[in-house]
Formats: structure tokens, C-alpha cells, sequence
């Protein structure tokens, strides 16, 4: 159900000023001595200082906390292949999300390249102004190969968030779902419908948790992925299995976990009926799911069922992850961001589930408590202890694993300025834009 008419939409993105975001300079600028030092011929100093050491880079210069949001528009979430003029608005709506959520700062980057050899040369070069890649809407399997070399070959984070996020959120969501279920992610039967790029993320996460890849059965657009099928690419025979199904509705019969990332429909209330006891389903086509909340919990009460809408319990959104994560390899300034810092942030997510949630969490979404349950496995997006639980542990893990150039003596002391940053943040950030007239 959308709150908003097509026009409305249209007018928040062009009116008063078109976009979403703009830049602001954050150092006096008033005097001449000010922009001496902000020019000529005082940035000499900076850049002399750079050139001995690229390193200094982090200390005068913003890329830090710096992301490029970068993407070809080729696969844009529920448009498809759109491309790069059309994927702009995406971006820039990223970019908000990263600044008001992690106080991240972004440049999207909207590249019209659909050659992978030639998007990673330019992604690559882009290296000396960002302190992160943000790879965004790039289709599979392209996406598959561009990130893995980008990440091989640069010495920042690169993470395609198609791929990742929903596989971090999800996998936060399979841990509060499998506990409430009284089953072991080990012994977990799964079927997926769908093998792009977030299905197969999706699903290389869940067995990193140790679901056996002998109990999944992948389905893409012409069937059950089986080793009896020629036309796989790497990424699918990854997931093909020596016993086959007919049909999505035979793989269905007793299994525990249903995971969607394909489109509306895929599934009924028989096949639902189907699954094992306390079944859990993940519907994430969007906007509308694979199938709806209210479809599969009228035959299933006892489903613990998450989608990607926001208007039905347990939403798998993007936002709960890519902000936060960026957050702590950033303070740390991490080389990558791995497989342990992945988990990690799942897990994060998952424990913050579990704790008594905040009256304004609750009035945002007006209910009169939130308690941790079936219709309560993930964190809502607007509940501020996330760059707190999911920021200090993805730049603990780091560190952990080896991949943090500038570790954080004391964690503690981490998680309060954190806490103190977005707050300050959103203060500063809700004063700018009240200065513009108000349309809305």
C-alpha cells in the first residue's frame, strides 16, 4: 500500500531544490585567511603532506568517511535494466540513507558502462577519493565478477550490496527464526526461488551459519538446479544437487525454510500448507511478494514469515545493514569487508531483536510495544541502537581477522561516540533541512 501518488513522489524529488542531497562546506570560509587556507595558497600544505604519505590522505582530506555509491543501472531493484540516467535517483536516496542513518558521506556515481573489464578500470581508479566502494543495481553475473576483482585489486572495502545486504539481513533473521522454530540451522531443509545475485549471497551466508548444501534445493527461471543441468553458471553449480525436483511445489513438501527472491506469486497457500512444522518463509520479491503475509499465515499460523515490505511484520531491508557496516570498517579503515565481518553484523542484528525496544521505536510505528517473538525477529530501521550493536561489531571483527589498518583501543569508549555522532547527526542535519520552505 503506498502513502504517496505518483506526483507526490515527483514533487519530493524535484521541488525546492531537485535531488535528495547537496554538499556543505564544514570549516570557516568568512575571512580571506580562510580561504587562503582552503585554496591558495594554503592547501599546498595538505597536499606536500599527502605526497610523502598517502596515508594522510585520511587525516586532511574528507575521504574517510567517504563511500562512492557506484552503479551501470542495469539491474535496479523491481525496474531492471533502466540504465545509468534513470538509476541517479537510487543513488542519491543511498546516499541520504547513509548520511542520516551512520552519518556516512556519499557520491553517487552513475557510470554509463556495461563492460565489466572497463567499470572495474574506472571503479579502480576512483580509489585515491573514497575510503569505501558501494556497489549498487549491477547485474548478474556480472556483479559477481566485478566485485570479487574490485576486491583483489583495491585496497578499500568493496561491497555490492544486492548481494550482501539482504544476505546479512536475512541471515540475522534466519538466527532469531531457527531459535523461535526449536530447529538447528544444521538440519534445516530450504528451498530457493531465485538464483540472481542476492539468492545466491543469500544462500552462501546461511550455509556459512552451517546450513548443508546438500539440503537446499535453488530454483531459477527454467527449474530445480540440478549437476544433470548444462546451462549453470559457476555461481549456480555452487548449489546444484545430485537429487532433482520436478517442480517448485514437489521441493516444497516438509521443508523448513523458504527463501524468495524471484517474483510475485511463485508460491500458494498448498505449497505453504506443505512445509514442515513451524515453517519460515522469506518472500522478498518486491513489491510484491512471493507470497503475502496474510496469505500464508491464514494456512500457517505458526510461520514466522518476513518480506521486503514495510507494512508487514519482520521487513528484510537493506537499511538495517549497509549504513552501519560501512560505519565500522570505516573507523577502523578495514582493507575489505569479509565473510566474519558479514556474520558478525547478522549477528548483531539478531541480538538487538531481543532487547526491550524503545518507546519511540514503538510510536513510530504505532503499536504499543514491540516484543521479541514471531512478528518481532528483526530490529526496526529507525531504532538508533543500531550503529551502536552492528557498527562495534563489524570494526571488532575486523580487527579480529586481521583486516583493520587502524584499530580501536578501547570499544567502550567506540560505542558511546557512536551513539553521541548520530545523534549530533540527526540534530544538525534536521536543522539544515528545516531551513528550506516545507512542501510536505
Amino acid at each position: 500500500m503506498a502513502f504517496f501518488t505518483p506526483q507526490e513522489a515527483l514533487d519530493y524529488h524535484a521541488q525546492v531544490r531537485p535531488g535528495k542531497v547537496e554538499i556543505v562546506p564544514v570549516k570557516p570560509f568568512t575571512t580571506q585567511k580562510h580561504l587562503t587556507m582552503a585554496y591558495s595558497p594554503g592547501v599546498a600544505e595538505a597536499c606536500l603532506a599527502i605526497a610523502k604519505d598517502k596515508e594522510d590522505s585520511y587525516k586532511y582530506t574528507g575521504r574517510g568517511n567517504l563511500v562512492a555509491v557506484v552503479s551501470n543501472g542495469t539491474a535496479v531493484l523491481g525496474l531492471g535494466n533502466i540504465g545509468a540516467h534513470a538509476a541517479k535517483p537510487v543513488m542519491e536516496g543511498k546516499g541520504l540513507l547513509f548520511k542520516i542513518f551512520a552519518d556516512v558521506d556519499v557520491y553517487d556515481i552513475n557510470l554509463d558502462i556495461t563492460d565489466p573489464d572497463k567499470l572495474c578500470a574506472m571503479i579502480k581508479a576512483l580509489e585515491p577519493t573514497f575510503g569505501g566502494i558501494n556497489l549498487e543495481d549491477i547485474k548478474s553475473p556480472e556483479c559477481f565478477y566485478i566485485e570479487d576483482r574490485l576486491k583483489k585489486e583495491m585496497g578499500i572495502p568493496v561491497f555490492h550490496d544486492d548481494q550482501h545486504g539482504t544476505a546479512i539481513i536475512s541471515a540475522a533473521a534466519l538466527i532469531n527464526a531457527a531459535e523461535l522454530a526449536g530447529k538447528k540451522i544444521t538440519d534445516l531443509r530450504m528451498v530457493v526461488s531465485g538464483a540472481g545475485a542476492a539468492a545466491i549471497s543469500c544462500t552462501r551466508l546461511y550455509v556459512a551459519l552451517g546450513l548443508d548444501p546438500k539440503n537446499i534445493a535453488m530454483f531459477d527461471s527454467q527449474g530445480h538446479i540440478h549437476l544433470g543441468r548444462t546451462n549453470l553458471s559457476a555461481q549456480k553449480r555452487e548449489f546444484a544437487t545430485t537429487k532433482t525436483y520436478a517442480s517448485l511445489e514437489e521441493a516444497m513438501l516438509g521443508a523448513d525454510l523458504f527463501l524468495g527472491l524471484s517474483k510475485a506469486g511463485v508460491i500458494n497457500q498448498d505449497m505453504v500448507r506443505a512445509m514442515a512444522k513451524n515453517p519460515i518463509i522469506f518472500a522478498c520479491a518486491n513489491p510484491v511478494p512471493e507470497i503475502s503475509y496474510e496469505e500464508a499465515k491464514a494456512v500457517r499460523p505458526d510461520a514466522i514469515m518476513g518480506t521486503g515490505r514495510s507494512d508487514f511484520p519482520n521487513q528484510i531491508n537493506n537499511v538495517l545493514g549497509f549504513p552501519f557496516i560501512f560505519r565500522g570498517a570505516l573507523d577502523v579503515r578495514a582493507a575489505e569487508i569479509n565473510e566474519e565481518m558479514k556474520l558478525a553484523a547478522a549477528r548483531a542484528l539478531a541480538n538487538l531483536a531481543k532487547e526491550p525496544v524503545p518507546d519511540y521505536v514503538c510510536q513510530a510505528y504505532t503499536v504499543d510495544k514491540l516484543d521479541f517473538g514471531l512478528d518481532y525477529i528483526l530490529p526496526k530501521p529507525v531504532d538508533l541502537r543500531l550503529i551502536e550493536f552492528v557498527s562495534t561489531a563489524v570494526a571488532q571483527s575486523a580487527m579480529d581477522t586481521g583486516v583493520a589498518k587502524k584499530p580501536i583501543m578501547n570499544m567502550d569508549a567506540y560505542r558511546t561516540q557512536l551513539k553521541e555522532r548520530i545523534l549530533t547527526s540527526r540534530k544538525r542535519l534536521e536543522d539544515f533541512v528545516h531551513t528550506y520552505p516545507q512542501i510536505f
